[in-house]
């Protein structure tokens, strides 16, 4: 596990894929730390299966502090996208992703956009659905994205999410009948990791409030290095 920036307040990391994010990282963290009691503060998560950034804080008042940013982001990209009315802010807690997706552009996936979808979340059956309209336990999904760049039948997409849905950049793609490369639960007939990276994540230190950004480069491993340079 990869640690980019760390001081008494806040640890940013590669979170590998395989490692749950509510439980393993802070396991990890406490051991690296050799503190057993340490604070470990999550504010926000990633899929066990997925890798990448994620910040984590190491006392109450800066995951309270980062709570704030990333409402504050959820509200302004609710303006933003139409769901609220309110005045225009730029959102001061922002995730970018990229995936690796099935086929190339078309009429469901034109080259980059805004998909929304209702998800209904099946605890039972840990799965999440798209539905038509929306009724009790179902959510609005939102996000951004832009085709980056092609490879033989297969794309590699840069995300913004404007809302946390769980599994949403997952089901979404799915939905329009380009899933993830490696994501079987979603129709990928591709064996492997999930093909998603937590790539960029931009915030305001929670003591100091000046602003910090991360990025990842794109993984050099299969299928991600067919769009390596």
């Amino acid at each position: 596990m990869n640690i980019l920036y760390e001081d008494a307040s806040i640890v940013v990391l590669d979170k590998p894929a395989g490692l749950s994010s509510e439980e393993g990282v802070p396991a990890v963290l406490r051991q690296l730390w050799n503190a057993p009691d340490a604070f470990v503060g999550v504010v926000h998560r990633l899929d066990t299966g997925v890798s990448g950034l994620m910040v984590f804080a190491r006392t109450p008042g800066a995951a309270a502090a980062l709570s704030r940013q990333i409402t504050q982001s959820q509200n302004a990209y609710a303006v933003q996208d139409g769901r609220a009315e309110g005045r225009a802010e730029e959102p001061q807690f922002i995730k970018q992703y990229r995936a690796v997706i099935a086929g190339r552009p078309d009429e469901a996936l034109p080259a980059e956009g805004t998909l929304r979808d209702w998800l209904f979340k099946d605890s039972r059956r840990g799965r999440v659905f798209p539905v038509s309209r929306p009724r009790k336990g179902v959510r609005e999904a939102v996000l951004e994205y832009r085709i980056l760049k092609t490879a033989g039948n297969t794309s590699l997409a840069g995300i913004t999410l404007h809302t946390g849905r769980t599994h949403q950049i997952r089901v979404q793609f799915a939905a329009r009948k380009h899933p993830l490369s490696g994501d079987g639960k979603y129709g990928s007939r591709v064996k492997g990791d999930i093909a998603l990276q937590s790539c960029g994540l931009q915030f305001r230190h929670p003591d100091t409030d000046k602003p910090l950004q991360f990025s990842l480069p794109l993984p050099d491993a299969a299928p991600w290095k067919e769009f390596l340079e």
